[in-house]
């Protein structure tokens, strides 16, 4: 009872205090716009490496050491010797450049002999062409690194090589990221607003529901200078996604007030009763969709924590705006949105709602015969793990780059051993180890490049210094494979394998393919977990909703069906996945689209108070349909919007995940969901009415409770009186 008073009170103060609300949001969304900027963006995945990762500990070690660089591979085109010995020196001039590598590395070009050897000369120069190899003192995403990439494009001319490597691929990822995020965040409110046009009935409804959208975007951007730096990933994605997650509150809240509007109540009376019926059934919706979010931040790899943290933010934001700011903005453009009413555009779905029923047995008989196969299949794609997820799309010049650069010179994946200063012998002995591995191009370290006798004051300072620090050396190591493939992973096991028998202590192995390799020991892991979690999380939302044990079952079937078949597409296709997309984009399926269930069966059970299964089931499935492809619609919008417009393969992979798997859950809920739910139906009625007697008990116990504390209350206010008379 006193938290009926409570809930009344915040329900009034809403309705009655909304300027004073409408201006906390002003100066609230008002100051995240300005923070927006300053919100850093990361884009290298071994950031997010847990630290008990053998490479976070080796790139620890390195730091401390030599610094945390970024990596390029340029080829100079149509140029002799002695000119590719000019601009490798040109650029080994740049401040941002810790090491450059090429054919006069330790090689006189203008005497045409070798001081100390010329076995490197074949490797860097072929048929007129120069290959450099490029470490730079920062990341790859640091500004100074992009800097110094500006400056090479400079000295080399755009026109007259190739670049390609991860520096390279990481300055234009962030280039185009940033555009093309704008690009479809626009795209997107124009097509949601021809969407909402469609399946409203006024004009201005559209413009007020992307309005609070976008507040509500602005706010979690801004304040995610809570966390300083957030993830390439979720920079990409929170946004897009937030709108069109969250697109269904406010358009529940509006047909509520509508609807009670409709039956002649004074409009402020009408939106105090549409907050307190909306209220549950929007925060029973938005508890699902952050479950799905707040679950992927479970994920040792902490990637997951930046993308659930943020997107369970932007939930919540979702909800305040369209529970506190909303309201006041429907009361004050109430008469807009009369006179801009429009007669329906969309038909009756009855008679689509009658073919659904028509073949529910035929969708339940094909769900049960793919369900196996594609919980199978889903587990079985062929998957990137790491930054080659971040490399630009084919047709791209990045792309057609590397191509070329690879078949000039073969592939080179450079890897970095570091391994403990003491014994030149040694060094020297793996060096020569190395060299002898047919995956492996070249080692250079600072012994292995000497003849026995030859003093280290012989070698250039500049590489010396690079590969040999007080207390670790610095092996430069380049394998004639890609960074991320099933090959890869088996040379370099066998490279740390060969390191670690020459110095059993206190080496560490560095490159792309090694942190691909934890990332993908990490996320294979993280996955099995939090696809439980979520499922279980989910089910128990969906069970405290609905009071029983066979709902939640039943709802989560035709989504799980959803997610396992969307999963299995790339598989069939024979396309490659990104294995973050895949994590991210299950549990953002199962949260965000649990709620078209949860809307069908509560229709179903509405129904089904007045009329046989078959009939609820039909009655159902026209009374939601709209409602679910009005929300559905907007997800496959967004993702495939994503899919079309970025560059970067992790991003445009996880659009068409989210987009297709939208379709695939708006498709089941609406065919395989009424078969469930009538073929169960006397199991969950069984289940309703024992609910029901519980709560009609639970009642009577609050009301006999209240009773006894309202005369025990009574008494002793009687009692002083009773005693003076």
């Amino acid at each position: 009872m006193e938290n009926d008073k409570l809930f009344d009170k915040v329900i009034h103060f809403i309705v009655y205090k909304g300027k004073l609300i409408a201006f906390l949001f002003f100066i609230a969304t008002i100051f995240c716009t300005i923070c927006f900027p300053f919100v850093g963006v990361n884009y290298d995945l071994s950031k997010y490496l847990p630290d008990f990762a053998p490479t976070k500990q080796a790139l620890d070690v390195m730091e401390e050491e030599f610094g945390y660089p970024g990596m390029a591979r340029i080829v100079l085109k149509d140029v002799t010797l002695q000119e590719a010995s000019e601009i490798r020196s040109e650029i080994a001039s740049l401040p941002e450049v810790d090491l450059i590598i090429g054919p006069d590395i330790m090689t006189d070009p203008y005497l045409g002999n070798s001081f100390v050897t010329n076995d490197l000369v074949d490797e860097f120069y072929k048929d007129g062409n120069a290959v450099l190899e490029i470490i730079f003192r920062d990341g790859d995403s640091d500004q100074t690194t992009h800097k110094a990439i500006d400056k090479i494009y400079d000295i080399v001319g755009k026109d007259n090589g190739y670049f390609t490597g991860s520096a390279v691929s990481n300055k234009e990822t962030q280039e185009s990221i940033t555009r093309e995020i704008i690009i479809a965040i626009g795209m997107a409110l124009i097509i949601i607003w021809a969407i909402l046009t469609l399946t409203t009935n006024s004009w201005f409804e559209p413009f007020l529901f992307i309005f609070i959208m976008i507040v509500a975007i602005l706010l979690n951007m801004g304040s995610n200078i809570m966390f300083g730096t957030i993830s390439f990933f979720t920079f990409s994605t929170a946004a897009i996604l937030q709108l069109a997650v969250s697109m269904d509150y406010s358009i529940f809240l509006l047909h509520t007030f509508t609807a009670f509007k409709n039956q002649g109540m004074e409009i402020h009376d009408a939106m105090e009763a549409a907050l307190k019926e909306a209220c549950n059934s929007i925060l029973a919706s938005g508890a699902t969709t952050i479950v799905g979010f707040i679950v992927i931040a479970l994920m040792q790899f902490k990637i997951g924590k930046d993308v659930g943290f943020v997107l369970t933010k932007g939930i919540i934001f979702s909800l305040l705006t369209v529970l506190l700011l909303m309201p006041t903005l429907i009361l004050k453009f109430n008469d807009k949105i009369a006179k801009t009413a429009h007669r329906p555009f969309l038909p009756s779905f009855d008679g689509l709602a009658k073919v659904m029923y028509k073949i529910r047995k035929p969708i339940l008989v094909a769900a049960l015969l793919l369900a196996a196969p594609c919980y199978v299949g889903q587990g079985m794609n062929a998957f990137y793990y790491g930054n080659n997820a971040l490399g630009a799309g084919e047709g791209s010049r990045l792309y057609n780059d590397q191509k070329i650069i690879d078949e000039l010179f073969g592939k080179s994946n450079i890897v970095l051993a570091i391994v403990p200063n003491g014994s030149p012998v040694r060094e020297r002995e793996l060096s020569d180890a190395l060299n002898d591995e047919d995956y492996i191009n070249y080692a250079i370290s600072l012994s292995g490049v000497l003849p026995e006798g030859v003093p280290e004051s012989f070698v250039p300072q500049k590489l010396a210094e690079q590969l040999r620090s007080e207390r670790y050396a610095r092996i430069i190591i380049s394998m004639n494979n890609v960074e991320e493939s099933a090959y890869s992973f088996e040379c370099s096991n066998r490279l740390t394998e060969l390191v670690n028998q020459y110095y059993p202590e206190n080496s560490y192995v560095i490159g792309m393919t090694p942190t691909t390799i934890d990332i993908r020991d990490i996320m294979t892991e993280d996955y099995n977990r939090v696809s439980i979690i979520s499922l279980i999380g989910v089910a128990i939302v969906v069970m405290l909703t609905f009071q029983s044990l066979t709902i939640p079952i039943l709802v989560i079937i035709p989504i799980e069906v959803a997610i396992y078949l969307n999963m299995t597409i790339p598989y069939v296709l024979g396309d490659s996945m990104v294995y973050i997309g895949y994590i991210i984009v299950s549990c953002l399926q199962l949260g965000a689209t649990i709620d078209y269930s949860i809307l069908m069966t509560n229709n179903y059970m509405e129904m089904r108070e007045t009329m046989d299964r078959q009939q609820a089931a039909v009655a159902a499935i026209s009374k939601s349909t709209i409602s679910i492809l009005t929300s559905g619609m907007i997800l496959t919008v967004v993702g495939y919007l994503l899919y079309f417009t970025s560059s970067v393969q992790a991003i445009s992979q996880v659009g068409r995940l989210v987009g297709r798997g939208a379709l695939f859950s708006m498709v089941l809920v609406m065919s395989l969901l009424p078969a469930l739910l009538s073929t169960f139906d006397n199991m969950i009625r069984k289940q309703q009415k024992k609910a029901k007697i519980r709560r009609e008990k639970q009642a009577e116990k609050r009301k006999k409770r209240l009773e006894k504390l309202r005369r025990y209350r009574n008494g002793r206010n009687q009692g002083p009186t009773a005693a003076q008379g």
